[in-house]
């Protein structure tokens, strides 16, 4: 294991110092401005560049990045993001769990365009990223630190995943794509605008054999028929966006995804994974769960300076259907939610866009045994501000809940520029109500014994989250920076017999530090450090959050037509589940650190022809995200992208 982490750092310090040659930098005679130049909405629900955004800590991924990375979903292009880690049951597809900055991933909020995905039928109405291609995407927004006072449920963050836009004449794109694990992947597409009418559009088709949920590699646990068996995987995902430019003026856009999953799991044997929990071992395997994901937005834009106003409808619907070893339905879940709003933008002067939002969401939860649904109507207003080198961004929220009434929520997020360094804060509080699962979730039966759920009597959880940090453009390729953070949440809900609110105090911080280096006009090398710190009530560290991670990223142009990226990530230890034991019931305690080496490139063949491949876990190392989980080993996939 060290032999190969020192392999890892010296093949990155041969990178820096081989392929990166000073030159390269002295000879430039026109630098350019490399950073803070991407446009974002997430953090202010405005347009903006990332270094107006005042105080917010944000990262853009960008399309380019995401073709670099040439991951299939969603999760797995986030994993490497400053501030994120991410834990899945298994390979893609199966149950994953995204914590921004240590917090619980129910704190984490997913959008779609803007449209809420957090799954109302989910434990904690998190979200599930499992599902989610890279398809027909932009760019991925991440802020990091509350923003509660925008979107409601964000106290640790949110996530923008933002489709493309059609632009310019009309462009048909397909490919196809193979490697490992019996992986294979079609997908299509075209873009283009035209007299005002604009259009994006794309369709794949994902299936993989996959490797067994429960680790075969992991001698802590019993294999024989245990870990037998692969765990395939299937996703269909369709993609539209359309806009309409009526005048200079008025606007209509919508946006739809659908994307139809079937997963096959293995179960969870009371304190480790495997193929059968209460059945004959020898019997059938067919465990798995059916997904329809459903989402959409459609908005109409009034842009009369010095008003932007926006009138929207967003809603999304979440379907499973579970399957038991015998290939049997067992029940289903469906979440919706709703929501209608408008929002106007008011540029007061130059330097002060002032900004307001009345909104009233709606959803509903519904399986074999429980129906309910749930409203709340919420008023937001933001003021920017622009003085000199000071940025300010202020926002108060408003929300009245049909159960829980009325709540007031808050935000302020300052930079300050001198010269090259920028100093940024934020402070903002939050609430979040129980989920409706949480709230009125019937018993479940598991190995002939009933286990309590729902909680009518919980109430909502309140946090205030805060990070201050400084960032310093060095010289005009080289930027670094280090942020601190911290976040309290109280009467934090927790499952222990069923779900019941925890007395005290859960606090969480950390520091967070990158730099990064575009070294010449074909080669950008970046290094991220994060450390946190958990503690619940009982002073007990949170489950699966390391305490260190380091990544280091860099990409090269090697000519006009071929490219090479490669991303290292090094996870340090983490707290095991406590319901985690191995075979002879002991302790699982802890996870060990692991070291993951990713090598991608690609390669114009023609203008209308690319060939590209990756390779994932170069160093075929062993390690999990989730207790007796198996993760991929080294594993190697190519494939062709026709355009024209």
């Amino acid at each position: 294991m060290k032999k190969k982490r020192f392999l890892v750092f010296l093949a990155a310090g041969l990178l820096a110092s081989g392929v990166v040659k000073a030159e390269d930098v002295a000879d430039s005679t026109e630098v350019k401005n490399y950073f803070g130049n991407e446009v974002v909405v997430t953090a202010t629900k405005t347009l903006n560049s990332v270094s107006d955004a005042g105080g917010s800590s944000v990262t853009v991924i960008t399309e380019e990045e995401i073709e670099r990375s040439g991951q299939q979903t969603v999760e797995e292009v986030i994993k490497g993001a400053t501030g994120i880690n991410v834990v899945s049951n298994g390979g893609i597809g199966a149950n994953s769990s995204v914590f921004i900055r240590g917090a619980d991933s129910k704190y984490t909020l997913l959008l779609v365009d803007g449209v809420p995905m957090n799954d109302p039928t989910g434990i904690g109405r998190a979200a599930n990223f499992s599902h989610l291609t890279v398809d027909n995407i932009e760019r991925i927004e991440i802020v990091r630190g509350p923003v509660s006072t925008l979107y409601g449920n964000a106290a640790a963050g949110a996530i923008n995943v933002i489709t493309k836009k059609g632009t310019g004449s009309p462009e048909v794109h397909m490919g196809a794509e193979g490697g490992s694990y019996g992986t294979w992947k079609v997908y299509g597409g075209a873009r283009g605008a035209e007299n005002g009418f604009d259009y994006s559009m794309n369709v794949s088709r994902l299936e993989t054999d996959g490797f067994s949920s429960a680790n075969a590699d992991n001698d802590g646990i019993p294999h024989a028929g245990n870990t037998s068996e692969d765990d395939g995987y299937e996703n269909t995902t369709g993609s539209v966006s359309l806009g309409y430019q009526f005048n200079e003026n008025v606007r209509l856009e919508g946006a739809v995804r659908y994307t139809d999953s079937s997963v096959e799991t293995d179960d969870w044997l009371w304190a480790y994974a495997g193929d059968r929990a209460d059945a004959d071992p020898a019997g059938l395997k067919e465990n798995h769960t059916d997904t329809e994901q459903l989402s959409g937005r459609i908005a109409l834009q009034a842009n009369f300076q010095p008003v932007l106003s926006t009138v929207y409808y967003n809603f999304s619907d979440h379907r499973r259907e579970r399957y038991n070893n015998e290939g049997d339905f067992t029940g289903f879940s469906d979440g919706e939610l709703y929501e209608v709003g408008i929002q106007q933008d008011v540029s007061v002067s130059e330097h002060n866009v002032f900004s307001a939002g009345l909104s009233y969401s709606f959803e509903t939860y519904q399986d074999d045994a429980l129906s309910a649904d749930a409203g709340m109507l919420s008023f937001f207003a933001q003021d920017q501000w622009e003085i000199n080198g000071l940025k300010l961004v202020g926002v108060i929220r408003y929300d009245d809940h049909d159960t829980f009434g009325d709540r007031t929520t808050w935000r302020v997020a300052p930079s300050y520029k001198v010269d090259e360094t920028t100093l940024k804060a934020s402070y903002g509080t939050g609430f979040r109500v129980p989920g409706l699962y949480e709230l009125y979730g019937p018993s479940v039966f598991y190995g002939g014994i009933e286990y309590p759920v729902g909680n009518p009597d919980l109430e909502p959880e309140t946090s205030k989250g805060w990070d201050i940090g400084i960032e310093q453009k060095i010289a005009d390729r080289i930027r670094s920076g280090v942020t601190y953070f911290r976040t309290d949440f109280e009467d934090q809900i927790i499952y222990g017999n069923g779900y019941e609110q925890a007395d005290g105090t859960t606090e969480i911080q950390g520091v967070e530090t990158f730099i990064e280096w575009a070294a010449s006009d074909e080669v950008f090398l970046a290094a991220d450090y994060t450390w946190t710190e958990t503690e619940d009530p009982d002073g007990n560290e949170l489950e699966r959050r390391p305490r260190h991670k380091f990544g280091l990223t860099g990409s090269w142009d090697v000519t006009d037509k071929a490219r090479l990226a490669a991303n290292m990530q090094w996870v340090g230890d983490r707290k095991a589940s406590s319901r985690s034991k191995d075979k002879d019931g002991n302790p699982v305690g802890e996870l060990d650190s692991y070291v993951l080496v990713n090598l991608t490139g690609s390669y114009q063949v023609t203008e209308n022809i690319e060939l590209y491949g990756r390779v994932d876990n170069l160093l075929d190392e062993f390690y999990e995200e989730a207790w007796s989980y198996a993760t991929p080993g080294l594993s190697a996939y190519g494939g062709i992208r026709l355009t024209y």
